[in-house]
C-alpha cells in the first residue's frame, strides 16, 4: 500500500493582515482569515515547490536521485505552456529518466497529483514525489484576492512508510462559473452567487466522502478553504465535526492556498501527530478527491510555515507589481536562453571545478584558472549550499542593473554579497557573487552563515532564469 514517508512544507515570509485590506477597501471579503501568506518579489509557485520538496526529501531521508515519479501541482504555474517538472527536477537533482507529470487548470490539481502518485507507485514506480504550490490572484476588489494566500507542501511516497493512504474516492458534477480564469487573464473571477457556490462545494465535497469505502472515522480533516468559513459548512457534508475541521486547517493564518490549500493542510495535521486524516479538495467544474490517511507513528516532517514580517497594504501591492512603473528602457546584460542553460549546474546545483593543475577551486568552472593560469578541464566539485559572507553592500532603488531593475522595484532594497561557499565537508570553499533574499539587507552582515536557496533572478525574452541566491542561515 503506497505510504507518505516524509512531508515538507513551505510558506513565504510576507505576511498581510485582515485589518491592513479593512483599511485600505473599507471592508476585508475574506471570512474567518486574520492574515495571509503573500508571495515575494523573487517567489512563484515554481520556487515554493523547490522549498516544500527540499524540506521533504530531507525529512524522509531519500536522495533526490532515487525518485522515479514526480508531479508538480498548481492552479496558477508560473508559465502557462511549459512541462515546470523538467526546472523543478534539475533544480532537486532527480534523474533526468524519472516520469514526471503537470497538474494544473484547478484547485483539485494537488489532490489529482496525489491520487496519480498511489497509482504511479501501485504499478511500477518505487519512490514518488508530489509537490503542490499555488499563490492565487483576483482583482484587488474582490473576495477571492482578499483570500488569497500562498504556500506549498511536499509528499515523499514509498511502498511502506508511517502513514498510509488507505482509501480514496472522487466525485465530479458540472456547476460552471463557480470559479475560474480565463485564457490569457492573470486573475482568477467567480460569479459570486452565493448558494451556488456552497452547493457546488458541499455537494462535490459530499459525494467523494460518501464514495469512500468505509465511513471515515478521524481526527483532523483537511478541508479545501476558499475562506475561512466554507470548510466548515461542509462539515456535515465530509462527515467530520468542525473540531476536525480546526485541528488542521491553516486558512486563517495563510489564506486561500488554491491547489496547495489541502496538501499543506494534510501536511501539517501529519507534522502535528494526528493518526488519522481525511483530506478532501474541491475543484471549480466542480469536483473533488478524498482520501483517507492513516499514521501508526510519527511522520517526518519539516515545516516552514510561520512568520511574523508584516506588510501595509502598499506594500503589498509593491511586492505583487502593481504599483511599479515596469522595466526600464536600454536593456541591461544580454544572456541568451542557450548560454543560461549551459550554466544551469551552477545556477541550480551550485556545481565547482577544481583545477587539474593546481587544485583551486573555481566558481563559474569555465576559463582560465584565476590561481595558475591553466586551461586545462576543470574537474566537478559539489558545494554545499552553505558558508560565510565576505563582502556586501545594499543595492536601493536605481543602484540594480538594467534586468533587476524592475524585482527592485518591487522587493526594495536587497543584499549583493560575495561569500565563500564551502565543499560538501566544509574543508573548502569557492567565493560567490549572489543577491540576498528572504531578508533585509541589514540581516546581512560580514562573517554570516548563509545558506542557498532557487529563486527568480529575472526575467528576459519572456523567459524567466532561475537561480540560487542567498539567505541568513536557519
Amino acid at each position: 500500500m503506497t505510504a507518505i514517508t516524509g512531508v515538507g512544507a513551505y510558506a513565504p515570509r510576507f505576511r498581510i493582515s485582515a485589518e491592513a485590506f479593512q483599511e485600505a477597501w473599507g471592508q476585508f471579503q475574506a471570512a474567518g482569515i486574520s492574515e495571509k501568506a503573500v508571495a515575494a518579489a523573487d517567489e512563484d509557485a515554481l520556487t515554493m515547490a523547490f522549498e516544500a520538496a527540499g524540506r521533504a526529501l530531507e525529512a524522509a531521508d531519500v536522495d533526490a536521485a532515487s525518485v522515479d515519479w514526480l508531479a508538480f501541482a498548481s492552479s496558477r504555474p508560473p508559465l502557462a505552456e511549459e512541462d515546470l517538472t523538467a526546472r523543478l527536477g534539475a533544480m532537486l537533482e532527480i534523474d533526468e529518466t524519472a516520469t514526471r507529470h503537470v497538474f494544473a487548470g484547478s484547485t483539485r490539481a494537488g489532490t489529482r497529483a496525489l491520487w496519480a502518485g498511489v497509482d504511479a507507485l501501485e504499478s511500477n514506480s518505487t519512490t514518488g514525489l508530489v509537490v503542490a504550490a499555488d499563490a492565487p490572484q483576483g482583482d484587488p476588489d474582490d473576495g477571492i484576492d482578499h483570500a488569497a494566500g500562498a504556500g506549498a507542501a511536499a509528499f515523499v511516497l514509498e511502498l511502506e512508510g508511517p502513514a498510509e493512504i488507505v482509501d480514496r474516492a472522487e466525485y465530479a458534477t458540472p456547476y460552471p462559473g463557480t470559479r475560474f480564469r480565463t485564457t490569457g487573464e492573470d486573475e482568477t473571477q467567480g460569479l459570486g452567487v452565493t448558494q451556488y457556490d456552497r452547493a457546488a462545494f458541499t455537494e462535490t465535497i459530499g459525494g467523494a466522502v460518501s464514495g469512500l469505502e468505509t465511513e471515515p472515522d478521524v481526527e483532523a480533516a483537511a478541508i479545501q478553504a476558499p475562506d475561512g468559513k466554507l470548510p466548515y459548512r461542509a462539515a456535515g457534508a465530509a462527515g467530520v465535526g468542525t473540531d476536525e475541521i480546526q485541528a488542521a486547517a491553516t486558512v486563517h493564518e495563510l489564506g486561500d492556498l488554491g491547489a496547495a490549500s489541502v496538501p499543506v493542510s494534510l501536511a501539517s495535521a501529519l507534522a502535528d501527530g494526528f493518526g488519522s486524516v481525511l483530506a478532501v479538495s474541491h475543484g471549480s467544474g466542480a469536483g473533488a478527491d478524498a482520501l483517507v490517511v492513516e499514521s501508526d507513528g510519527e511522520v517526518p516532517a519539516e515545516m516552514n510555515l510561520e512568520s511574523d514580517d508584516t506588510l501595509s497594504y502598499a506594500e503589498y501591492l509593491r511586492q505583487r507589481g502593481v504599483v511599479t512603473s515596469g522595466p526600464p528602457s536600454g536593456g541591461g546584460a544580454y544572456v541568451s536562453v542557450p548560454s543560461w542553460r549551459r550554466s544551469i549546474p551552477q545556477r541550480y546545483n551550485l556545481e565547482a571545478g577544481r583545477c587539474p593543475e593546481c587544485g583551486a577551486l573555481s566558481f563559474p568552472p569555465e576559463g582560465a584558472c584565476s590561481s595558475c593560469g591553466a586551461l586545462s578541464e576543470y574537474e566537478p566539485v559539489q558545494l554545499s549550499g552553505e558558508g560565510t559572507i565576505e563582502a556586501v553592500t545594499t543595492i536601493s532603488q536605481g543602484g540594480a542593473p538594467p534586468e533587476f531593475a524592475e524585482q527592485q522595484a518591487r522587493s526594495g532594497d536587497y543584499a549583493a554579497a560575495i561569500v565563500a561557499l564551502e565543499t560538501e565537508d566544509g574543508s573548502e570553499s569557492a567565493s560567490i557573487a549572489a543577491m540576498g533574499t528572504d531578508a533585509a539587507p541589514d540581516a546581512f552582515a560580514v562573517s554570516d552563515r548563509i545558506e542557498t536557496t532557487i529563486r527568480r533572478i529575472y526575467t528576459q525574452e519572456g523567459v524567466t532564469r532561475y537561480g540560487f541566491k542567498v539567505r541568513p542561515a536557519e
